[in-house]
């Protein structure tokens, strides 16, 4: 057999190809039952997005978008979904867009639920301690959209932040062999991440959420480093000693703050350097609608990301 590089098929053959996904319920496979989430997870490609100040930034960014699927039907065109997404590929991406595209997602496949998820690293430009450096830190961020059958529209924002705890029991244990002993000792400090997630109406920038987290904790990890910012580093970490508790409690007293922020959820992981498991901490407000019990996979990511 040849392929035949010359076929182009007419629009009535294309309607009268087979189409499985699309088949009557009575070839569906396995039992009649809903499925909450079918789609595409992981597409590429190049999106614009607009930074506080004003500018244009084009990240690569995966996309998950999906769609609910009632019992009495086969299955969804894929393809539709990405088609769709491809029409705003021009657009400047953030949650009005996002919403543009959830709607065109229910049009071109009727579905009671459907969902978008944007996953990215987000530069922000970081200046070094105590010299003139200036680097950029990547952030690991989601952008979700959901819409419901009732045409109610959710956005969430999750947002990583890696930072260094050291231990204030260490410090002080290190201190007193110090002083009664006249032993030289290091107190511990750890490579640690925190995820915030969000639920949010107004707008809210990526910015804001770095300042605040930076604000919270003061002891980002740094980009660039001299020998005056290394100080700077140690002397910033003996001033805000924190254990995983406080890291979270820090956070949510910066978040209840901010009027924009309807729900959030603060996720802390210290990768312990003196044990050799971690110390993980989960902080909601009263009355949150974010789970607090965290999957292994999210703990995993937050590992990983570290």
């Amino acid at each position: 057999m040849q392929y035949d590089n010359d076929y182009k098929p007419t629009k009535k053959e294309i309607a009268n190809f087979p189409d499985l996904q699309n088949g009557p319920s009575s070839q569906i496979n396995g039992s009649k039952v809903e499925i909450q989430q079918v789609g595409v997870h992981n597409f590429r490609l190049p999106l614009k997005y607009k930074t506080r100040d004003g500018k244009t930034i084009e990240l690569e960014t995966k996309v998950t978008g999906t769609v609910s699927l009632e019992s009495h039907k086969k299955g969804i065109n894929m393809s539709r979904i990405m088609r769709s997404f491809y029409e705003y590929k021009n657009d400047f991406f953030g949650i009005d867009c996002l919403e543009k595209i959830l709607l065109t997602f229910k049009e071109k496949l009727p579905a009671f639920n459907a969902k978008i998820i944007l996953k990215f690293s987000y530069p922000i430009s970081q200046s070094s301690l105590r010299s003139d450096l200036n680097g950029y830190q990547y952030y690991d961020v989601s952008l979700c959209g959901e819409l419901n059958k009732n045409g109610e529209f959710k956005k969430t924002l999750d947002f990583d932040f890696v930072y260094s705890s050291a231990c204030p029991c260490s410090y002080e244990l290190s201190e007193y062999a110090k002083s009664s002993r006249n032993r030289l000792a290091v107190p511990h400090s750890q490579r640690s991440v925190a995820r915030i997630s969000v639920e949010f109406d107004e707008d809210l920038w990526i910015e804001d959420l770095q300042n605040t987290c930076k604000n919270a904790l003061q002891t980002e990890t740094q980009v660039m480093v001299k020998r005056e910012d290394e100080m700077a580093f140690a002397e910033l970490n003996g001033a805000y000693l924190k254990f995983v508790e406080d890291a979270v409690r820090l956070l949510y007293e910066q978040l209840i703050k901010d009027r924009r922020i309807k729900d959030f959820r603060i996720i802390c992981s210290h990768q312990e350097s003196l044990h050799s498991h971690d110390a993980i901490s989960v902080l909601l407000p009263p009355e949150s609608q974010f789970s607090p019990d965290i999957s292994h996979d999210i703990w995993s990511s937050l590992i990983h990301r570290s």
